[in-house]
């Protein structure tokens, strides 16, 4: 069965009252919706923790739900967050690795580059840098851009001519 909205909501209410069998189902449900949300966007070896990671946010968070607004956007505001926490994480590790790279061998100009576009990305706002890692970098569309970061197309655009803009000038007065 793949639960609909108002199930969720029926569920999440009835768990916020004590329910333990609905809030058992709940997390069941939530745990296949956040399987197919999280498939498209990240390592299928990785969709374990991070759908563990989210189901305790929920459970964390379960008491700030409101009864009378949908619970599949709640859901997908806290699948996100730790969606971007899981990237940062990554991406922590992948700059020290970077940085232990550079110390090892700082003649290498391919780690220099990639250590400067690092930096000089952690210098925009998140959104913007975001957006031009996965379009400009990784190659992905604007249209998969837009959907893995939730923004819209156009905003993606614009996140994306205005991060670029600010890197320039950024670069420039370097």
């Amino acid at each position: 069965m793949i639960a609909n909205e108002e199930t969720f909501r029926h569920l999440m209410i009835r768990a916020q009252g004590g329910d333990k069998l609905c809030y058992a189902s709940l997390l069941t449900e939530c745990e296949k919706w956040l399987r197919r949300y999280y498939g498209r966007k990240i390592n299928p070896s990785a969709i374990d923790d991070l759908v563990q990671e989210t189901l305790i946010s929920l459970h964390r968070k379960r008491a700030s739900y409101d009864p009378t607004k949908a619970f599949l956007p709640w859901l997908a505001a806290i699948g996100r967050y730790r969606w971007i926490d899981s990237l940062r994480k990554i991406y922590r590790h992948e700059h020290d690795q970077l940085f232990e790279e550079m110390v090892a061998d700082p003649q290498d100009e391919d780690m220099t580059a990639r250590v400067s576009l690092a930096r000089l990305l952690g210098m925009l706002p998140e959104k913007q840098a975001e957006v031009i890692s996965l379009v400009k970098i990784e190659g992905l569309s604007i249209n998969e851009a837009s959907a893995m970061t939730g923004q819209s197309e156009s905003l993606v655009k614009v996140n994306i001519h205005r991060g670029l803009k600010k890197l320039s000038s950024m670069v420039e007065t370097e």
